[in-house]
């Protein structure tokens, strides 16, 4: 017989509830006992769903991020979190770091958050130094052992692996990080046979780098790790996901584990290998259902190359989704407002498990079983096929027609950089902000009253004029030197465009967690995609209207909308990017036209689309900033164009960067003490750059000397006439009275800089 079992659940809920018992539990609204029921209640009812599965996953859920929640597994929290507060209160200081106070508590920071692997996912990222030592605290996970235990559900464990977890992290003192496997290794052992004398059958150990480009030292590593592990009294799942194994397919194979799951959504070229090659004792779990998109599974075709494979395996065949289902939202049927045509295609994580069943059910008992399930997949998938809505002629055609001048600018950057300073007539090292400013419950019951018909087209407008003349003033006051409308009409800045875009369909509860209580609602794009008309013009010029200052015109790029949006599966995405460079283009054209000097174009998703494998990063960077190009590069020397990223590695991507040409970029840098500018020690970067000098996801609240030091690094990485003061990201996610303090030393450190750098 054919097993089920699932690598994750989403965590947040159906209504986001985590999400809200996080906040509140943040501001002191309510105690860590709520918010731990809080939790246990949604990890039972998670269970209950997936309670027709043979295993339950246990462990997935996390208060903030699983990564971390291994590092507090392993001992191995930040050495700056308080070691005299209580365990949660030490996993938040991680996570959100701590404001300091005037009585007894010292500011904590939060650790370097980082994307996972090519999702928006963000995870805490380790930290370690050669003195790094590691103690098993196997608590949490034990106790929700026992919870799914007592609820009758047959517990898996999820663990990432030592070899990952490792991997992911980073030294803090250039030590090797390999050199810490030796000390790791027995604090598995330990979490394992404790997981063991509690019942657990089965341990799912997540190794995702299996499927990136291993040095020949981290493949001996995964050796050492698991013929070490194999004396553990447990059977290990040895799981991969995001891609294919390739030169690490015979080695995850050969490793002395009880099964090994791939991705068979992105290896499927791998499977019949990996049948050939796996000792005939092992489990091979498929990830026969795509744990990153929201398309329903072709269920015949999925059933052509499974049912030969049933026969070869018998009940070593485990099916599951390719990855955790943490990358999708909970459930179709809290869509009620859904386009219909476009709803009919698709299958959240709750229609994802039962399309596992449906599967598992063939297998085990036929086609003919589930043959009415079946017919009704295949009208759904032929309906889509069909559909006049998902091609538009015109759009191809424009595609088609794109020239090479089009991705160019007029001039190089020194002479735009000579024109637009002339014009602009800003001092040395111009403040401003990324975009957003905080979303308050005034601005979101506005919209959400506009969205429900309770208030009219004026009401609106006029309600959110005064937002962006509030956003104004406060700049003002603040002294900032490019200034933002602040965004207060925008839900999202991936959703609030493509609303405005042909091709999009949007759900009402399709919350994707990002990070921590951080929720995002991508758009789904099922056809081609256009622009009918503008979509920002109206804000931003009402914003200039109220200054002399500049006011940047801000819109978000065409492949952060791609990365940041579920994506239709039926053409490249590098054609899917393509359409939405020439719809933003035009808004881009239209900005200028109107008036608008500097245009902001957000590219914050560009690092994450990498693929894994670092041989198949051109392909993608060629398109994608070739789509940024298109967008961008339709105006006249003197508008100046910015961009900005967040929240990844960039150093090994800075030429690609570079190639972009956006006079100014604005990116990330406050939480890794700015070593993302260590790249330019031998990189020439020859435009304007903006290293973020504060962390906007934390509440603290940066000191003026803070700031002054960090911008003191980057002036001796980067000439300090291409140097701009900016937060690291949008400011949509914390409050004024955060914002202002923060915005205030902001500036003053910049002013600080201009009379000690510049006389």
């Amino acid at each position: 017989m054919v097993s089920t079992h699932n690598l994750g659940f989403p965590r947040i809920g159906r209504q986001r509830e985590l999400k809200f018992a996080l906040e509140q539990f943040w501001r002191g609204e309510t105690n860590a006992e709520t918010l731990q029921e809080t939790g246990k209640s949604l990890r039972l009812h998670h269970w209950a769903v997936q309670a027709e599965l043979d295993w339950q996953p246990v462990g997935d859920f996390s208060f903030y991020d699983h990564v971390l929640d291994t590092s507090q597994l392993l001992g191995n929290l930040p050495a700056r979190v308080d070691k005299n507060a209580d365990t949660l209160s030490q996993y938040f200081q991680a996570s959100r770091g701590q404001a300091g106070t005037n009585c007894c508590n010292h500011q904590i920071a939060a650790a370097e958050m980082t994307k996972w692997f090519d999702t928006n996912y963000h995870y805490l990222v380790p930290e370690f130094t050669a003195q790094t030592d590691f103690t098993a605290h196997p608590e949490r996970l034990l106790k929700q052992v026992k919870e799914a235990q007592s609820a009758g559900h047959q517990a898996k464990a999820v663990l990432l692996g030592p070899v990952s977890y490792l991997w992911l992290g980073k030294s803090k003192d250039e030590s090797n990080k390999l050199a810490l496997l030796e000390k790791i290794l027995p604090i598995y052992a330990e979490i394992l046979g404790q997981l063991a004398a509690n019942g657990v059958e089965w341990v799912q150990i997540d190794e995702p780098i299996l499927v990136t480009e291993l040095s020949l030292e981290w493949q001996q590593a995964f050796q050492t790790a698991y013929f070490s592990l194999a004396k553990s009294p447990i059977k290990l799942l040895l799981t991969t996901y995001f891609g294919q194994l390739q030169q690490n397919l015979q080695l995850a194979c050969e490793l002395p584990t009880a099964g090994l799951h791939i991705d068979a959504i992105n290896a499927a070229n791998e499977i019949t290998q990996v049948v050939d090659w796996l000792p005939s004792h092992k489990v091979l779990s498929l990830g026969i259902i795509n744990g990153r998109n929201i398309w329903k599974t072709d269920l015949n075709q999925a059933l052509d190359l499974l049912e030969p494979l049933h026969k070869r395996l018998v009940d070593r065949l485990w099916l599951a989704p390719s990855c955790s289902l943490l990358h999708v939202p909970i459930d179709l049927a809290s869509e009620q407002n859904l386009d219909t045509e476009v709803r009919d295609w698709l299958a959240f994580a709750v229609q994802k498990l039962d399309e596992l069943q449906l599967l598992a059910k063939a297998l085990n008992s036929g086609r003919e079983s589930v043959a009415e399930q079946l017919a009704e997949n295949r009208q759904a998938i032929q309906r889509r096929q069909r559909s006049i809505r998902v091609h538009n002629p015109a759009v191809k055609q424009r595609c088609e027609a794109i020239q090479p001048e089009q991705a160019l600018r007029q001039s190089d950057y020194a002479q735009r950089a000579k024109i637009q300073q002339a014009d602009l007539q800003l001092p040395a090292f111009p403040t401003t902000t990324i975009g957003s400013f905080p979303q308050t419950n005034l601005i979101r019951q506005a919209r959400k009253q506009y969205r429900l018909g309770l208030i009219g087209d004026a009401d609106y407008k006029q309600q959110m004029q005064a937002e962006i003349r509030y956003a104004i003033d406060k700049q003002l006051d603040l002294d900032l030197d490019v200034l933002v409308h602040g965004e207060a009409e925008r839900n999202d800045m991936v959703e609030y465009f493509g609303q405005q875009l042909q091709g999009f369909a949007f759900t009402d509860n399709g919350w994707v967690q990002s990070y921590g209580s951080r929720c995002v609602k991508p758009p789904i794009i099922f056809g081609d995609v256009s622009r009918p008309g503008p979509m920002t013009i109206e804000w931003i010029r009402y914003a200039q209207s109220l200054t002399d200052k500049p006011v940047k015109g801000m819109l978000t790029g065409p492949v952060t909308i791609l990365n940041w949006s579920f994506v239709r599966d039926d053409q490249p995405r590098s054609e899917t990017c393509k359409q939405i460079s020439l719809a933003i283009r035009d808004e881009v054209i239209d900005l200028e036209n109107s008036g608008v000097k500097i245009i902001q174009i957000d590219e914050a998703a560009l690092r994450e689309g990498l693929p894994l494998r670092q041989s198949q990063w051109q392909e993608y960077l060629d398109w994608a900033v070739e789509s940024f190009k298109i967008t961008a590069n339709g105006v006249t020397d003197k508008t100046q164009i910015h961009t900005h990223m967040c929240y990844s590695e960039f150093n090994d991507i800075i030429e690609a960067i570079a190639a972009m040409d956006a006079d100014v970029i604005t990116i990330e840098t406050s939480r890794s003490q700015m070593e993302l500018l260590d790249v330019f020690r031998d990189f020439d970067y020859p435009n304007a750059i903006g290293p973020g000098v504060y962390d906007i996801h934390s509440p603290n609240i940066p000191p003026e000397q803070w700031m002054v030091d960090l911008l003191k690094l980057a002036a001796k990485r980067i000439d300090k006439q291409q140097l701009w003061v900016n937060p690291d990201c949008g400011l949509k996610t914390r409050r004024w009275e955060e914002v202002e303090p923060a915005l205030k030393a902001m500036v003053s450190a910049a002013k600080l800089l201009r009379d000690q750098l510049t006389a």
